[in-house]
C-alpha cells in the first residue's frame, strides 16, 4: 500500500509551524514561469489550490473570501460600474462581481496566463459563468504595469494577490497603491488581500500606512476563513471618500435588495457593517500605521 502524500503550507515556516494537508489525490501539479502550483483533493476541503506553499482557494470555504472581497466594496460604493480585479486568475472574485447587474464592465488583470487556463479546466464552476458574460474582460499582464500605464478609471479596484512573496510582492508597495489611486474614479474604493494580522501584522501595518498617506481613508475589515490559518483575515481598505466605510446598514440592505438580493453564504448587510468593527489587537495595528 502506497503511503499517503501530505502537502505542507510553508507560509509560516519562520514562525515555526506548518499546516499539513493529507492528499486524497493530486489533480494537477506544475512549475510555471512565475510559481509552483499544485491542486489536490482533500476529504474535508474539497479541491485545494496551493501556490508556492500557500493555500489560495478551496472549494469548501472559497465563498467567504470571494464574497467579502467583492460585495463589501461594491455595496459600500453604491454605484460602481467599472471594476478592476488585479490577480484573481481562478475567477472566484469575478464570478461574485458579475452578480452585480449595475456593473457594466469587469477587467481582470492576471500576470500568469497558465493560471487562467488551469482554472478553466479545474474550476469551471467559477470560470464558466465569467467567460460567458459579455461584461468580462480578461487581460494577461503585470498588474503593477497595468495600473501605472492605463488611462481608464475604475470605481472599485480589488487586489486579489498572493502573499507578499514572489511576483505578488510588488502589489504591496506604495508605488503600486499610488498607481491604483491614479486610475481610480472619483469616490472610488480599493480593497486588498492583507493577510492574517495575528501572524502577519507588519503586512497590515505597512499597507494601511501607505493607504493613509495616499487616500482620504485607509483601514481594514475582517472575515474568518478556516483555511487561512490564524483567526481573522484582514482585507485592506483604501477610499477617496472617507464616508464609504461608514455606510449605514440600512443603505447597504437597500442596495442589496436593488441588486436582486442574490444568494450569499457569508456576506449579509449586517456582516458587512460588523466587519469594520475590529478586535482591539487588530485596531491597534491599524492605528500603528
Amino acid at each position: 500500500m502506497t503511503e499517503k502524500r501530505w502537502i505542507p503550507e510553508t507560509l509560516f515556516d519562520e514562525l515555526g509551524f506548518r499546516m499539513t494537508y493529507e492528499v486524497e489525490r493530486v489533480l494537477y501539479e506544475m512549475r510555471t514561469e512565475h510559481q509552483h502550483l499544485v491542486l489536490f483533493q482533500h476529504r474535508h476541503f474539497g479541491k485545494m489550490l496551493m501556490l508556492d506553499g500557500a493555500t489560495q482557494v478551496t472549494t469548501r470555504d472559497e465563498f467567504i473570501y470571494h464574497e467579502m472581497m467583492t460585495h463589501v466594496p461594491i455595496f459600500a460604493h453604491g454605484r460602481a460600474k467599472e471594476v478592476l480585479v488585479i490577480g484573481g486568475g481562478d475567477c472566484g472574485i469575478a464570478e461574485e462581481v458579475l452578480k452585480h447587474k449595475a456593473v457594466t464592465r469587469l477587467t481582470q488583470v492576471e500576470i500568469d496566463a497558465s493560471v487562467v487556463e488551469f482554472s478553466k479546466e479545474h474550476f469551471p464552476e467559477f470560470t464558466g459563468p465569467v467567460f460567458g458574460d459579455k461584461r468580462f474582460e480578461s487581460v494577461i499582464a503585470d498588474g503593477m504595469k497595468y495600473v501605472a500605464e492605463t488611462d481608464r478609471r475604475f470605481d472599485v479596484i480589488i487586489v486579489d494577490s498572493t502573499d507578499p512573496q514572489g511576483p505578488g510582492a510588488v502589489l504591496f508597495t506604495r508605488e503600486f497603491y499610488a498607481n491604483c489611486k491614479k486610475c481610480m474614479a472619483k469616490g472610488g474604493v480599493m480593497v486588498t488581500q492583507n493577510g492574517v494580522p495575528f501572524f502577519q501584522p507588519d503586512e497590515l501595518i505597512s499597507s494601511v500606512g501607505h493607504f493613509r498617506s495616499l487616500y482620504a481613508d485607509g483601514s481594514c475589515y475582517v472575515a474568518a476563513i478556516p483555511t487561512y490559518v490564524g483567526g481573522h483575515m484582514a482585507m485592506g481598505w483604501a477610499a477617496n471618500d472617507a464616508k464609504l466605510r461608514q455606510t449605514p446598514v440600512e443603505t447597504i440592505a437597500e442596495r442589496y435588495k436593488a441588486a436582486g438580493s442574490f444568494s450569499t453564504k457569508y456576506w449579509t448587510p449586517e456582516v458587512h457593517k460588523a466587519a469594520f468593527a475590529l478586535p482591539r489587537f487588530i485596531a491597534e495595528r491599524v492605528e500603528k500605521a
